[in-house]
């Protein structure tokens, strides 16, 4: 599919965002295995999710869908999944294959789960080892290092594991299959990353604590806990940064969750001289939540890198948009872990901002954004990364001209309303 884009004469609006990708698959797999029925009101209806909600089903959990964005789960308990009739499918989400993998390591029965052709190709060893020490049986492709995976679990042993890569999905999963464990887990980050698996667990019962680079947990079971899930700061990334690119420009984005593990895309627009505003913060559900305001300004070049690249690992490529449009240059350093997510992120972003005329080259781990330069619309291609396409579209908003973008479907992987809010902020709301 194909989207067109034309820079409006004014951007504003009001956008209710999606509901938090990252908060939905937690709230989903924990309320399945927890002890109690749990309502989740604003669950994301990415793709992702769906992914998320298909293979719980298919392993026995009862998922009923309220309305178009609530479900009601019916939690089986720590000893209620059933082996599924057929392999399990987990889409483009790697969310869903890696924590899913932390629940199936326990099971007494076989499971097979794969993906499409982009998740079949994205590191799977980083999960398999924490899980083997564990005690788990578990396989896949390529020595070990890809999906599809096959587990066969079993009993496992809690552990003490330093995570060679920051990855909030490899700790999660570690930390699910430690439910089911004989005796505590701990995991050891290198550098914090989101916590929401931490915060719903507390919020639902678990024997857990958090100390510097710590996370402990102790087996045990669930109480099942509603929710309302908060709008998604991934997606929220798109609008703050076509707000405060965009020369005219006010959009108003309420009830976003503002988690500080998330938050690093604020903190770098601000440092860029964005004219970022956080009201009205209060706390649902264990997360912080908070209306946000951008406004047009005049943007400076910044260096990010370091702690700050797990709080904006997948804003990378929007940020990347925003240095285009800037005074001087902006140097991503440290994100090498962009190479491995739904495309090569570095060498794609590059690419592709090139073709619409950014002065902008790629690093082994990152890439050097010289701003300051108008770009021009073009024909682009997202390459079936959702995050690319949003990204085109956003930089159509402020390129000269018309920009094309192909495949631009691919947004639906995680933000399906992504292209009607964008026609409706490009008409005033």
């Amino acid at each position: 599919m194909k989207c067109r884009v034309r820079p409006p004469r004014s951007l504003a609006g009001e956008v209710r965002l999606p509901g938090d990708k990252s908060i939905s698959h937690r709230a989903l797999i924990l309320n399945s295995v927890a002890r109690g029925d749990a309502r989740v009101s604003n669950l994301s209806q990415s793709d992702d999710c769906m992914s998320t909600v298909a293979c719980l089903r298919s392993l026995g959990v009862r998922i009923e869908a309220e309305d178009d964005e609530s479900v009601v789960v019916r939690g089986v308990g720590r000893e209620g999944l059933k082996e599924a009739g057929d392999v399990l499918n987990a889409g483009n989400s790697g969310t869903t294959m890696r924590l899913m993998a932390g629940v199936l390591a326990a099971q007494p029965f076989l499971t097979i789960i794969t993906g499409d052709e982009s998740l079949r190709s994205r590191p799977m060893a980083r999960v398999i080892e924490p899980l083997r020490l564990m005690g788990a049986r578990i396989w896949g492709r390529e020595r070990d290092s890809r999906a599809p995976l096959v587990i066969r679990g079993g009993h496992l042993y809690g552990v003490r594991y330093r995570l060679p890569v920051a990855s909030a999905q490899v700790k999660s999963a570690a930390l699910l299959a430690a439910l089911f464990a004989e005796g505590d887990t701990t995991v050891i980050e290198p550098v914090p990353t989101r916590d929401h698996t931490e915060r719903l667990l507390g919020a639902m019962g678990a024997r857990i604590s958090v100390v510097g680079e710590e996370v402990a947990l102790s087996p045990g079971d669930l109480k099942a806990v509603s929710l309302t899930v908060p709008g998604d700061m991934s997606a929220a990334a798109f609008w703050l940064v076509a707000g405060a690119i965009h020369p005219r420009a006010r959009i108003v984005l309420p009830n976003t969750g503002v988690n500080p593990t998330r938050t690093g895309v604020i903190d770098v627009l601000r440092s860029m001289g964005a004219a970022v505003t956080v009201r009205n913060e209060r706390v649902i559900n264990g997360e912080p939540v908070a209306d946000l305001e951008v406004e047009s300004g005049s943007l400076r070049g910044t260096e990010i890198g370091g702690d700050l690249i797990p709080r904006v690992i997948d804003e990378v490529p929007v940020i990347a948009l925003a240095a285009c449009l800037a005074r001087g240059e902006t140097v991503v350093r440290d994100a090498g872990e962009l190479r491995v997510k739904e495309s090569d992120r570095i060498s794609l972003t590059v690419r592709e901002l090139s073709r619409m005329g950014a002065q902008i080259r790629e690093l082994a781990d990152g890439m050097v954004i010289s701003g300051g330069r108008k770009l021009r619309g073009c024909t682009g291609d997202s390459h079936g990364d959702h995050r690319l396409a949003m990204m085109l579209g956003v930089a159509g908003l402020v390129a000269e001209g018309e920009s094309e973008i192909d495949n631009c479907e691919a947004a639906d992987i995680s933000y399906p309303a992504f292209w009607h809010d964008l026609e409706r902020l490009s008409s005033g709301g």
